[in-house]
Protein backbone atom coordinates (compact mmCIF):
# COMPACT_ATOMS: atom_id res chain seq x y z
CA UNK A 1 0.00 0.00 0.00
CA UNK A 2 1.07 3.93 -0.13
CA UNK A 3 1.40 5.63 2.34
CA UNK A 4 -1.49 7.92 3.18
CA UNK A 5 -1.33 11.45 2.73
CA UNK A 6 -4.84 12.31 4.02
CA UNK A 7 -5.60 11.58 7.96
CA UNK A 8 -6.81 8.13 8.38
CA UNK A 9 -9.93 9.45 9.86
CA UNK A 10 -10.66 12.58 7.72
CA UNK A 11 -8.22 14.89 9.91
CA UNK A 12 -6.04 17.12 8.87
CA UNK A 13 -2.47 15.28 8.78
CA UNK A 14 -0.10 16.35 11.73
CA UNK A 15 3.09 15.51 12.81
CA UNK A 16 2.01 11.64 13.85
CA UNK A 17 0.64 10.81 11.04
CA UNK A 18 3.03 8.97 8.92
CA UNK A 19 4.12 6.74 11.88
CA UNK A 20 0.75 6.02 12.75
CA UNK A 21 -0.19 5.21 9.11
CA UNK A 22 2.85 3.00 8.23
CA UNK A 23 2.24 1.32 11.67
CA UNK A 24 -1.23 0.64 10.72
CA UNK A 25 -0.06 -0.71 7.22
CA UNK A 26 2.07 -3.16 8.53
CA UNK A 27 -0.12 -4.44 11.47
CA UNK A 28 -2.62 -5.06 8.39
CA UNK A 29 -0.43 -7.38 7.00
CA UNK A 30 1.02 -5.93 3.67
CA UNK A 31 4.19 -6.94 2.18
CA UNK A 32 5.26 -3.70 1.11
CA UNK A 33 4.73 0.25 1.91
CA UNK A 34 5.62 2.43 -0.73
CA UNK A 35 6.18 6.44 -0.66
CA UNK A 36 5.68 8.48 -4.37
CA UNK A 37 7.78 11.22 -5.51
CA UNK A 38 6.18 14.40 -6.81
CA UNK A 39 6.52 18.07 -6.00
CA UNK A 40 4.65 21.10 -7.37
CA UNK A 41 1.75 19.86 -8.63
CA UNK A 42 -0.96 21.99 -6.62
CA UNK A 43 -0.81 19.06 -3.71
CA UNK A 44 1.90 18.51 -1.60
CA UNK A 45 3.41 15.08 -1.00
CA UNK A 46 6.04 13.86 1.88
CA UNK A 47 9.58 14.26 0.51
CA UNK A 48 9.90 10.15 -0.07
CA UNK A 49 13.30 9.38 1.75
CA UNK A 50 12.05 11.49 4.68
CA UNK A 51 9.02 9.92 4.62
CA UNK A 52 10.58 5.80 4.27
CA UNK A 53 12.97 6.59 7.10
CA UNK A 54 9.85 7.53 9.39
CA UNK A 55 8.54 4.52 8.41
CA UNK A 56 11.49 2.82 9.06
CA UNK A 57 11.55 3.87 12.57
CA UNK A 58 7.56 2.95 12.81
CA UNK A 59 7.94 -0.55 11.01
CA UNK A 60 10.02 -3.86 11.81
CA UNK A 61 9.21 -5.57 9.29
CA UNK A 62 7.29 -4.10 5.95
CA UNK A 63 9.57 -3.69 2.92
CA UNK A 64 9.95 0.19 2.19
CA UNK A 65 9.68 0.93 -1.88
CA UNK A 66 10.09 4.38 -3.69
CA UNK A 67 7.45 4.19 -6.62
CA UNK A 68 9.54 5.74 -8.52
CA UNK A 69 12.23 8.97 -7.26
CA UNK A 70 12.56 11.09 -10.28
CA UNK A 71 16.47 11.27 -10.97
CA UNK A 72 16.92 13.85 -13.01
CA UNK A 73 15.02 16.76 -11.01
CA UNK A 74 17.94 15.45 -8.19
CA UNK A 75 21.69 16.51 -7.13
CA UNK A 76 23.05 12.68 -7.96
CA UNK A 77 25.53 12.73 -5.01
CA UNK A 78 23.39 14.75 -2.86
CA UNK A 79 20.53 11.85 -3.76
CA UNK A 80 22.66 8.99 -3.07
CA UNK A 81 23.93 10.82 0.32
CA UNK A 82 20.33 10.75 1.39
CA UNK A 83 19.55 7.09 0.48
CA UNK A 84 22.33 5.93 1.96
CA UNK A 85 21.37 7.74 5.09
CA UNK A 86 18.11 5.94 4.54
CA UNK A 87 19.12 2.18 4.27
CA UNK A 88 21.17 2.11 7.41
CA UNK A 89 17.81 3.36 9.03
CA UNK A 90 15.51 -0.16 6.93
CA UNK A 91 18.51 -1.62 6.28
CA UNK A 92 17.80 -4.92 3.36
CA UNK A 93 14.00 -3.81 3.51
CA UNK A 94 14.41 -0.79 1.30
CA UNK A 95 13.82 -0.97 -2.13
CA UNK A 96 14.79 1.96 -3.95
CA UNK A 97 12.94 2.83 -7.35
CA UNK A 98 14.07 5.20 -9.90
CA UNK A 99 12.89 7.01 -13.11
CA UNK A 100 13.22 9.64 -15.44
CA UNK A 101 10.13 11.26 -14.46
CA UNK A 102 6.50 11.75 -16.55
CA UNK A 103 5.44 15.21 -15.38
CA UNK A 104 6.78 18.27 -17.08
CA UNK A 105 5.60 20.49 -13.61
CA UNK A 106 8.08 18.47 -11.23
CA UNK A 107 10.99 19.67 -13.83
CA UNK A 108 9.80 23.44 -13.92
CA UNK A 109 9.78 23.81 -9.96
CA UNK A 110 13.37 23.44 -9.76
CA UNK A 111 14.79 24.34 -12.93
CA UNK A 112 15.61 21.18 -14.82
CA UNK A 113 14.56 20.57 -19.07
CA UNK A 114 11.70 18.14 -19.21
CA UNK A 115 12.87 17.40 -23.15
CA UNK A 116 16.26 16.39 -21.80
CA UNK A 117 14.89 14.54 -18.34
CA UNK A 118 16.16 10.57 -20.44
CA UNK A 119 19.69 11.38 -21.42
CA UNK A 120 19.95 13.00 -17.96
CA UNK A 121 18.45 9.66 -16.19
CA UNK A 122 21.09 7.88 -18.32
CA UNK A 123 24.03 9.58 -17.56
CA UNK A 124 23.50 10.00 -13.92
CA UNK A 125 22.12 6.84 -13.51
CA UNK A 126 25.34 4.60 -13.79
CA UNK A 127 26.61 7.22 -10.96
CA UNK A 128 24.09 6.75 -8.77
CA UNK A 129 24.59 3.48 -8.75
CA UNK A 130 28.54 3.67 -8.08
CA UNK A 131 27.78 6.15 -5.46
CA UNK A 132 25.39 3.71 -3.61
CA UNK A 133 27.44 0.47 -3.97
CA UNK A 134 31.27 2.26 -2.64
CA UNK A 135 30.24 5.72 -2.11
CA UNK A 136 32.52 6.71 -4.53
CA UNK A 137 32.63 7.89 -7.87
CA UNK A 138 34.64 10.38 -10.18
CA UNK A 139 36.03 12.92 -7.11
CA UNK A 140 32.73 12.70 -4.98
CA UNK A 141 33.67 10.15 -1.82
CA UNK A 142 30.71 9.76 0.47
CA UNK A 143 32.50 7.39 2.71
CA UNK A 144 29.45 4.98 3.85
CA UNK A 145 28.78 3.28 6.71
CA UNK A 146 29.25 -0.05 6.17
CA UNK A 147 25.97 -1.49 6.78
CA UNK A 148 25.65 0.32 3.72
CA UNK A 149 28.34 -0.71 1.10
CA UNK A 150 26.51 -2.28 -1.88
CA UNK A 151 23.22 -0.22 -1.53
CA UNK A 152 19.90 -1.11 -2.04
CA UNK A 153 18.26 -3.22 -4.69
CA UNK A 154 18.14 -0.34 -7.67
CA UNK A 155 14.77 -0.74 -9.52
CA UNK A 156 14.02 0.70 -12.72
CA UNK A 157 10.69 3.04 -13.23
CA UNK A 158 9.37 2.63 -16.81
CA UNK A 159 6.67 1.26 -18.97
CA UNK A 160 7.27 1.33 -22.26
CA UNK A 161 10.90 1.63 -24.53
CA UNK A 162 13.84 -0.39 -23.70
CA UNK A 163 14.15 0.42 -19.88
CA UNK A 164 11.85 -2.80 -19.07
CA UNK A 165 14.25 -4.95 -20.99
CA UNK A 166 17.42 -3.07 -19.48
CA UNK A 167 15.65 -3.17 -15.51
CA UNK A 168 15.62 -7.02 -16.28
CA UNK A 169 19.42 -7.09 -17.76
CA UNK A 170 21.15 -4.98 -15.29
CA UNK A 171 19.13 -3.91 -12.50
CA UNK A 172 17.27 -5.40 -9.70
CA UNK A 173 13.65 -5.15 -10.58
CA UNK A 174 10.76 -2.87 -12.74
CA UNK A 175 8.20 -0.38 -11.48
CA UNK A 176 5.54 -0.23 -13.61
CA UNK A 177 2.47 2.20 -13.11
CA UNK A 178 -1.23 1.48 -13.27
CA UNK A 179 -2.79 4.72 -13.23
CA UNK A 180 -2.47 5.76 -17.39
CA UNK A 181 -1.78 2.29 -18.29
CA UNK A 182 -4.29 -0.43 -19.06
CA UNK A 183 -3.94 -4.08 -18.79
CA UNK A 184 -3.28 -5.23 -22.04
CA UNK A 185 -0.30 -2.37 -22.00
CA UNK A 186 1.06 -3.69 -18.73
CA UNK A 187 0.53 -7.31 -20.01
CA UNK A 188 2.94 -6.95 -22.92
CA UNK A 189 5.33 -4.76 -20.62
CA UNK A 190 5.79 -7.67 -18.24
CA UNK A 191 6.15 -10.37 -21.08
CA UNK A 192 9.30 -8.06 -22.43
CA UNK A 193 10.04 -7.54 -19.10
CA UNK A 194 9.96 -11.53 -18.32
CA UNK A 195 11.64 -12.81 -21.41
CA UNK A 196 14.51 -10.31 -20.91
CA UNK A 197 15.39 -12.23 -17.63
CA UNK A 198 13.63 -10.16 -15.18
CA UNK A 199 13.03 -11.32 -11.72
CA UNK A 200 10.93 -8.70 -9.50
CA UNK A 201 8.16 -6.88 -11.37
CA UNK A 202 5.98 -4.07 -9.69
CA UNK A 203 2.74 -2.51 -10.67
CA UNK A 204 1.81 0.89 -8.66
CA UNK A 205 -1.17 3.15 -8.37
CA UNK A 206 -4.16 0.79 -8.60
CA UNK A 207 -6.15 3.88 -6.83
CA UNK A 208 -9.20 3.28 -4.70
CA UNK A 209 -12.34 4.75 -5.20
CA UNK A 210 -15.03 4.88 -2.75
CA UNK A 211 -16.35 1.60 -3.25
CA UNK A 212 -13.36 -0.83 -3.33
CA UNK A 213 -14.83 -3.55 -5.52
CA UNK A 214 -13.21 -2.36 -9.30
CA UNK A 215 -9.94 -1.53 -7.90
CA UNK A 216 -9.59 -5.05 -6.09
CA UNK A 217 -10.49 -6.79 -9.16
CA UNK A 218 -7.62 -4.82 -11.08
CA UNK A 219 -5.77 -5.74 -8.07
CA UNK A 220 -6.10 -9.64 -8.85
CA UNK A 221 -5.85 -9.83 -12.41
CA UNK A 222 -2.83 -7.91 -11.92
CA UNK A 223 -1.50 -10.48 -9.48
CA UNK A 224 -2.50 -13.02 -11.48
CA UNK A 225 -1.07 -11.46 -14.94
CA UNK A 226 2.42 -12.27 -13.11
CA UNK A 227 3.27 -9.12 -11.36
CA UNK A 228 5.19 -10.22 -8.21
CA UNK A 229 3.78 -6.93 -5.91
CA UNK A 230 0.59 -4.59 -6.70
CA UNK A 231 0.65 -1.39 -4.78
CA UNK A 232 -3.15 0.29 -3.91
CA UNK A 233 -3.43 3.67 -3.57
CA UNK A 234 -6.54 5.47 -1.57
CA UNK A 235 -7.07 8.62 -1.55
CA UNK A 236 -10.34 8.01 0.98
CA UNK A 237 -7.84 6.31 3.52
CA UNK A 238 -9.28 4.92 6.89
CA UNK A 239 -8.06 2.14 9.41
CA UNK A 240 -11.09 0.29 8.69
CA UNK A 241 -10.18 0.34 4.50
CA UNK A 242 -6.76 -0.28 5.63
CA UNK A 243 -7.50 -3.63 6.94
CA UNK A 244 -10.56 -4.47 4.53
CA UNK A 245 -8.19 -4.56 1.75
CA UNK A 246 -5.93 -7.48 2.14
CA UNK A 247 -8.80 -9.61 3.86
CA UNK A 248 -11.34 -8.72 0.73
CA UNK A 249 -8.37 -10.06 -1.87
CA UNK A 250 -8.10 -13.47 0.34
CA UNK A 251 -4.57 -13.17 -0.28
CA UNK A 252 -1.53 -13.72 2.55
CA UNK A 253 0.01 -10.21 2.65
CA UNK A 254 2.88 -11.17 4.37
CA UNK A 255 6.05 -11.61 3.35
CA UNK A 256 8.35 -14.34 4.21
CA UNK A 257 9.57 -14.53 8.14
Amino acid sequence: MALPVFGLGGEPVDSGHFPRAAAAIEEAGYASLWVFDAIGRGFCLPDPLMALAVAATATRRVELGTGVIQLPIRNTAELAHRILTLHLLAGDRLLLGVGPGSTEADFEVVGEAFDGRMKRFAAELPRLRELLRSGRSGGADLTPWPATVGGPPLLIGAWRGPWVERAARDFDGWVASAMHNDDATLADALKRFREAGGERAIVTNVQLGAELGPALDRMSRLADMGFDDVVCLDLQPTSDRIVAIPEALGRDAHPPA
